[in-house]
Order: C-alpha cells, then sequence, then structure tokens
C-alpha cells in the first residue's frame, strides 16, 4: 500500500488521502478548503490525481471540509461509488446541494455588487453538479468488511466504525490482506450530551488520527448554565443573541440544551429561530435517524414545539429587520458564509446583542478574527464594528480534545506501526504528535502536504 496527503497537512480543512493498493486507487474523503484566501484558493487546483482513475471514494462522514469537494472531482471526470455510512448519505444529500447554492449565491451576490476581483464571479460548483454526485453515493452497514475490486488479486476491504462527532461519521479502516490502515476521521467527545461515545477499535498497523484540538484540554465548565446567563442578560439589555452554528450537529445540540432550559423554566419565554435550511433539514435527519444519538422522539417533539424554522429567503430578511429579544441560530458555524452573515451586519453594532461561538474557528475566518477580540470585520465588501458582547464555548465543540485522542487510541490492543498526524493547524498537530510520542511511546510524526508514505 501506498498512502499520500492530499489536503488537511497543517489546516483542519481540505481533508483528502489517497490510498494506492491492489492496483486500486482510493480516495479516503475528499474535503473543501476553508479558511485564509491561500487555502481557499487550493479549491480550484485540478486534484494532484487524475480523478478519471479513482475506483472508489469512502468518507469518514458528511462534513463540507470532507465531502464538499466531491461534485468538483465529479467535473474533473470521476464516475466511480462513493462509500459511507448511512447517517453520511442522508447528511450529504443535504450539505452537497446546499453548498453549491450557497457558492452560486455568494458569486451572484459578488457579481451584483461588484465586489469580486474577476471580471465574473463564477462558483465552483453549481446546486445541479452536486445533486449529480449524490447518485454515486453508496451507504454501507458499519462494523461489516466491504470490498472494492471485482477479483480477489485487485481488491481491498474496507470497514467503517463509529467515532461520534456528529451523526454517520466514522473511523475508515483498509485491509489489503496483509496490512491495516486506519483513518480516524473527526473524532466525537466522551460525555456528550447528544451522541455516543466513539467506539473502541483493536487494531491498525498504520494510523492516521486528526489533531484538531491536539494542543488542548477542553474546559470542565458547565455549558448550559453559561448559556443561561447569556440568554437572561442579553434578553435583560433588550439584544438578541445570535449564535453561529455548524448546521449538523451543532445546531441540532444547540437547540436541545436550549429546550431543556426552557422546560425547566431557567430562561424568558424568547422566541428562538432556527435560519438555515440546511440546519432545518438535518434536524429532520436527526429525526428520523435517533437510534444514532441519545436524543428520545420527545425530546425531538420538544424542540419543535419550541422552534421556529426560518425556510424561506424573504421569512430570513423579515427576521432580520425585527428588534427585540430573541435567540437566532444560524450557519454557518466559523461565518464564513450564509445567512449569518447578514444577521451579523445588523447586530455586531450593538452593545444589548450578544454573538455566541459554539465550535472550532479555523485561521483566516471571521469567526477567529471576532473571537480574538478584532474591533471590526469585512462582510459583502464592507467592515462593520463588533460592539456586540462575543462569547466563545468551547464546552460544546464537537471535536475530543488531546486526551480523548489519547484516550480512544489507547484501545488498540499493540502498538502501530507508525501514526500520522493531520487535520489540524501546525501548532497543534504537533502538540498532538508529542502527547502520542511521550504517553504513548508509538513512532509518529506529522507529514507535508503532497508526501507519499510506503504502508
Amino acid at each position: 500500500m501506498k498512502l499520500t496527503f492530499l489536503g488537511a497537512t497543517d489546516t483542519v480543512t481540505g481533508s483528502k488521502y489517497l490510498v494506492q493498493a491492489k492496483g486500486l486507487r482510493i480516495l479516503v474523503d475528499c474535503g473543501l478548503y476553508q479558511g485564509v484566501k491561500a487555502l481557499r484558493d487550493r479549491n480550484w487546483k485540478p486534484l494532484e490525481v487524475d480523478a478519471k482513475n479513482l475506483d472508489a471514494v469512502i468518507l469518514t462522514h458528511a462534513h463540507i471540509d470532507h465531502s464538499g469537494y466531491l461534485p468538483a472531482l465529479m467535473k474533473q471526470g470521476f464516475k466511480g461509488p462513493i462509500y459511507c455510512s448511512a447517517g453520511t448519505k442522508e447528511l450529504c444529500n443535504i450539505l452537497l446541494p446546499d453548498a453549491g447554492f450557497l457558492q452560486e449565491e455568494d458569486a451572484n451576490f459578488a457579481n451584483k455588487h461588484k465586489f469580486s476581483k474577476h471580471a465574473v464571479a463564477k462558483p465552483l460548483y453549481t446546486e445541479k453538479d452536486a445533486r449529480q454526485v449524490l447518485t454515486q453515493i453508496k451507504k454501507v452497514s458499519i462494523n461489516h468488511f466491504e470490498t472494492i475490486g471485482k477479483t480477489k488479486k485487485k481488491s481491498v476491504t474496507f470497514m467503517l466504525t463509529e467515532v461520534g462527532h456528529i451523526l454517520g461519521a466514522c473511523a475508515v479502516h483498509i485491509d489489503d490482506g496483509e496490512r491495516r490502515l486506519v483513518f480516524s476521521g473527526d473524532i466525537g467527545r466522551y460525555r456528550d450530551l447528544m451522541l455516543h461515545d466513539p467506539k473502541p477499535i483493536k487494531r491498525a498497523d498504520v494510523m492516521v488520527v486528526e489533531s484538531t484540538y491536539g494542543d488542548r484540554l477542553h474546559k470542565i465548565e458547565n455549558t448550559e448554565k453559561i448559556l443561561e446567563n447569556i440568554i437572561k442578560e442579553t434578553a435583560a439589555r433588550g439584544g438578541t443573541v445570535l449564535i453561529p452554528a455548524f448546521a449538523v450537529g451543532r445546531a441540532q445540540l444547540i437547540l436541545y440544551h436550549i429546550s431543556r432550559l426552557k422546560l425547566a423554566g431557567r430562561i424568558p419565554s424568547v422566541p428562538v429561530y432556527l435560519n438555515s435550511p440546511m440546519a432545518i433539514s438535518a434536524t429532520e435527519v436527526y429525526k428520523r435517524f435517533n437510534q444514532g444519538h441519545k436524543l428520545s422522539a420527545q425530546d425531538c417533539e420538544q424542540i419543535d414545539d419550541m422552534t421556529h424554522y426560518v425556510r424561506t429567503a424573504q421569512e430570513s430578511i423579515a427576521l432580520n429587520e425585527k428588534t427585540f429579544p430573541a435567540v437566532i441560530i444560524s450557519a454557518s458555524g466559523m461565518a464564513s458564509g450564509g445567512r449569518v452573515l447578514h444577521h451579523m451586519k445588523g447586530l455586531l453594532g450593538n452593545y444589548r446583542n450578544s454573538l455566541v461561538f459554539v465550535g472550532y474557528q479555523a485561521a483566516g475566518t471571521r469567526g477567529q478574527a471576532i473571537v480574538n477580540g478584532a474591533q471590526e470585520v469585512k462582510i459583502h465588501g464592507q467592515y462593520f464594528p463588533v460592539k456586540a458582547q462575543v462569547h466563545n464555548l468551547s464546552g460544546l465543540s464537537a471535536h475530543g480534545d488531546y486526551q480523548e485522542i489519547l484516550n480512544w487510541l489507547g484501545h488498540l490492543e499493540q502498538a502501530p506501526d507508525q501514526v500520522y498526524v493531520t487535520h489540524g493547524e501546525r501548532c497543534a498537530a504537533d502538540c498532538m504528535r508529542m502527547h502520542i510520542k511521550d504517553k504513548l511511546i508509538w513512532p509518529v510524526r506529522v507529514p507535508e502536504l503532497g508526501e507519499e508514505v510506503e504502508i
């Protein structure tokens, strides 16, 4: 086997790994780069391998930084199957068309207001492209080896095992009959309020592990109490709480927290809006797949009863024009696009309002800039002052910290021959490397972008 690192090195986005074994070429994850412009520009370059010659893609989960490049790969000639869990398939049905739509919408907005540096701004792919690539996605059972290839001499097996993080998220195990290569994907939290713990695995001859929070431990904090105080204090000021949230996973968890607070009478009876068509659709998926998480059917019904779902652009515009105490949850989670930007333009400049971030903020995103104390941010070609109260609830992160990653790795029955640390900013990845080296005493290093290694 050979492994080539085509993304997610020195960054938490753009996850792509090429595995070559038994004459097959398999891509594990196919994500978009997000964050700083230098990273986003990579999305416009053709993939370093010929898409026409790929035999298959296997997805760890549906987040756009792991799946969002699929339509572009199809446009470059990939016609093979895309394997993933049932939950991931359902979420891709939502996320990919929405990603295409948002890219078209952003291009149209840039052309209308003439703030693009290009003569005509164009999307990387369209909603139509995204819907076309969905036909290539094949769901597979978890905890069961599947075969890729038509003959014994030219075939490998792979298996998916659950890792928490979001609905359907899995580690990918690839076995060529001699060696087993495991990709962690994004490892979730232990004792999460909504998701099951990551499932332990027993064998990995070579491991590729994420390091989003490889340089820190999550704070031990009463997230629900903090959220309660923010909502109460903001409502008392006559302000609105705006929560930029990832449409899949974080939006549903926040709604569950707020539902619990409302039912307990711990917060005022302010309206709660979910203003993200993608998050609304994802919430429907979570309701249908409630065996994949801890929420009961009654929990889901209580969230429905509490929440005003903002579906159309007209309803979103009308909501943006209202000025009263409320909670608005809107995508994207890093404030890098979507409807949340229109709310930010109207709410950032007023100290009565609160802006609450609830997940990882990648380098170069508006979210990171605001969390780090930016006095103003650029949105749609204009600068807006940041006077609202800014909060960052790290306890709501969907990624395990370095100790949780070590706990998951520690279930292996014997040490891997090699561990590669990816999917982290440079400092986080190197810190994760040191933790594995010092505490597990395993061979470990951080690969470079484009590096090819023998397995």
